[in-house]
């Protein structure tokens, strides 16, 4: 089995790069999605949530906005929730795991990898990156953005290129989806047919 990270900052295309790896038949635990589910409706973390941050929960779970507008620049409310979430999204990673214990390939897609975990347990990282004009557009058309959240976010991140540097691959979605798709069907095949460490090489 070969395990592999994904990661890549905000507005990079990380989501399109994992879709393209599930559609190519490789399984992906989305560590975002996870959380999702844990603060949804019923979800393991909403009473637990609520009670650190009153009036951050409803019916739907966790209202995300109100959420992030509780912890947004406060390192100390950012540390409790993540010695929330980060110890439930372990005990689901284990599950997919163990779930797949016979697939060739795993893609284990981590928004803040090396920010948070490093990559330990995994075998090689595949970062996405575009230009940086590009990240900005992509990221200030969503909903509820802001120019001064977009700058808080950045700041929380490593710098693109840093990631590029400790990457093992490097997908490029600055370009056609085609192109990127292309890059992601390289890559799988060559993981598919030889082991990684050759896969490695070819892509220096």
């Amino acid at each position: 089995m070969i395990k592999l990270g994904l990661t890549g900052s905000i507005g990079m295309g990380k989501s399109t790069v994992a879709a393209m790896f599930a559609a190519e038949g490789v399984p992906v635990f989305d560590a975002d999605a996870e959380v999702h589910r844990l603060q949804g409706p019923g979800g393991q973390l909403v009473q637990a949530i609520e009670a650190l941050f009153p009036g951050t929960t409803g019916p739907e779970g966790v209202d995300r906005a109100r959420l992030s507008k509780a912890v947004l620049g406060d390192k100390d409310k950012l540390g409790a929730l993540e010695e929330l979430v980060h110890p439930a999204v372990g005990e689901s990673r284990a599950a997919f795991l163990r779930h797949h214990k016979d697939a060739q390939l795993l893609l284990f897609d981590i928004p803040l990898l090396y920010e948070k975990r490093g990559p330990r347990g995994l075998d090689a990282v595949i970062v996405v990156s575009a230009s940086a004009a590009q990240q900005r557009e992509r990221v200030l058309a969503r909903p509820g953005m802001s120019e001064e959240k977009f700058t808080q976010i950045l700041a929380r991140q490593m710098p693109d290129a840093e990631k590029r540097a400790r990457a093992d691959f490097v997908i490029d979605t600055g370009v056609a989806l085609e192109e990127t798709r292309a890059q992601v069907d390289a890559l799988v095949t060559c993981l598919r047919v030889h082991d990684v460490q050759y896969c490695k090489q070819c892509a220096r």
